[in-house]
This record gives C-alpha cells, sequence and structure tokens, in this order.
C-alpha cells in the first residue's frame, strides 16, 4: 500500500463512476462538511449519528484544528469530482481518512437518491507536491476548475471551492494557510484571475496534476 508521509504535501483528487453528477449544492456541502468532520485522530461516531446527536457543528474546513489527520490547503468540489490539496500531518493516516470520507458520502448519496452500487470510479489518486512554485501552481489549477470547466465565469462565482476564504478574508492567507508563497488576498486573486485564460496551458506542472 502506498504510503503518505507526514509533512508532505498532496493533490488528490478523485471522480465519480461513469462521471455521474454527485454534487450539487446540497451535496456539496455534505461533503466538505465529512472532510471536516472525519480530520481528526480522536475515536469519533459516525458523521450522522454525530449530526443526530447535535455533537458536531461546522465552522470552515481550513481552520487549523488539534489532532488533524490533514491540514486542508485548498479544494474545489466539482459536478462529477474533487479535488484537495493537502498537508500530511500525521502519517499513513490519508487512505483511512479519505475511505471514511467516502464512503460515508457514498452511504448518504445512495440512500437519498435510492440507489445501490459503488459511487467512485476507484481509489483516490495523491499526487505528491515537490515543490513551493508547484504548491503555488496547483491550488490556482484547483480554483480555476469551475471556469476551465465554463460553469461560471470567474472563479469566486463557484460555491463549492476554497477560493472566496483567500480572497474574502484575509486570516485565511495570513493565519490558516500559510503554506503558499503569497500572504495578501489581492495578491493572490491578481495571480489566479490574471492566468485564467492559461489554465490548460500550465505546463510546468502537468505530472503534478495528472500523473
Amino acid at each position: 500500500m502506498k504510503q503518505y508521509l507526514r509533512d508532505n504535501y498532496y493533490h488528490i483528487f478523485n471522480k465519480s463512476i461513469a462521471r455521474f453528477q454527485i454534487f450539487n449544492t446540497h451535496t456539496t456541502i455534505r461533503f466538505i462538511e465529512l472532510l471536516d468532520y472525519y480530520n481528526n485522530s480522536k475515536p469519533k461516531l459516525r458523521y450522522s449519528v454525530a449530526i443526530k446527536k447535535c455533537l458536531y457543528q461546522y465552522q470552515n474546513i481550513l481552520l487549523p484544528r488539534p489532532n488533524s489527520l490533514i491540514k486542508v490547503i485548498a479544494y474545489c468540489i466539482m459536478p462529477d469530482h474533487y479535488h484537495l490539496l493537502a498537508k500530511i500531518i500525521q502519517s499513513d493516516c490519508l487512505s483511512k481518512y479519505l475511505g471514511d470520507v467516502e464512503n460515508g458520502f457514498s452511504r448518504y448519496f445512495n440512500l437519498t437518491h435510492h440507489r445501490h452500487g459503488p459511487l467512485w470510479q476507484s481509489r483516490f489518486k495523491a499526487v505528491r507536491i515537490k515543490t513551493n512554485e508547484q504548491l503555488l501552481h496547483v491550488s490556482r489549477y484547483i480554483h480555476l476548475n469551475p471556469t476551465t470547466a465554463q460553469l461560471v465565469l470567474l472563479p469566486q462565482d463557484w460555491a463549492g471551492s476554497s477560493y472566496c476564504d483567500f480572497i474574502n478574508h484575509p486570516q485565511a492567507l495570513r493565519n490558516w494557510v500559510t503554506d503558499i508563497s503569497i500572504y495578501q488576498p489581492a495578491d493572490y486573486k491578481r495571480f489566479v484571475e490574471d492566468n485564467q485564460s492559461h489554465q490548460l496551458k500550465l505546463k510546468s506542472i502537468k505530472n503534478v496534476l495528472f500523473d
């Protein structure tokens, strides 16, 4: 089994089976909450049980907190797949963590849509980020996904991503996501949106994105 070691960064992604559209406004919120809820090394109830017992309330997935398995740097939830940029906090946790998230979402989706069977095309992929420059460019790639797919005109128009946190909340880049080398919202917005038309030409990080 592939090992995901502490203090390494990864671009993580997975697709739905047959490109089935599994994410909409409501299910995207559920998936983000699952990503947040299971990002904890302490023993825990299933998310559905915790919600019923009022033992969990979502705040923001980018907020650093104790006992985390990973540190979420950026994310984007698309209609049929997701992207996650993360730093490993605890070694050899990623497979179990994403298994909990994806299985929990599959149970929820199948139950609410009266279906059976697998929801994901395959096991998730995780490509290691090797340089600080790659980390920055992959965050841009992730945030530009909705505009590249021509779902919205501007990345801030897509609710299911961390982009609005980056450009609207100064603490996001200054205090939460300090791993990338841009610390001002206006600078990051310019970095992303000035390169919007060149999203598909980022050849310098092709292997990081699609390996």
